[in-house]
């Protein structure tokens, strides 16, 4: 298979050109050669690139994504850092829910005014802590 042209590695994967440049300063692609002044990239990259885009969706430092390249380019990533980050992401999921729901009971909430909704001046005051808000136990109707 040919070599792509830093132009078809855009547009196939739709990252910037000015990406693709920084990614390579860090190490993450690095090019084949150049054609005139543009760098050719092995096929290859279109995937390392995707594997670039995931781990960045789920929160990984581009240095931790670094690490989940074996030698041989290929995509070998630690199994306890993935376990690790699917804990965490666990954790982020459970937090947002609570906060969702909490948010729809207090944009339910009977109370005249929001001042009035005891849920609603709980979310303010766990966020003004910079606590996790707590479940909001809601009355079987």
């Amino acid at each position: 298979m040919t070599d792509l042209d830093i132009a078809e590695v855009v547009r196939r994967t739709g990252v910037p050109v000015s990406t693709l440049r920084f990614y390579e300063e860090k190490g993450l692609i690095a090019p084949t050669g150049r054609r005139g002044l543009r760098r050719q990239f092995a096929p290859g990259v279109v995937d390392r690139l995707g594997v670039i885009a995931l781990g960045r969706s789920a929160g990984f430092s581009l240095d931790e994504i670094k690490t989940m390249f074996a030698p041989d380019g290929q995509p070998d990533p630690d199994r306890e850092l993935l376990a690790a980050k699917a804990d965490e992401l666990d954790a982020t999921i459970r937090r947002l829910a609570v906060l969702r729901d909490s948010l729809r009971h207090a944009a339910a909430c009977p109370a005249p005014r929001h001042a009035e909704c005891a849920t609603f001046r709980r979310l303010v005051r766990d966020a003004a802590s910079g606590t996790v808000p707590r479940p909001v136990r809601t009355p079987p109707a």
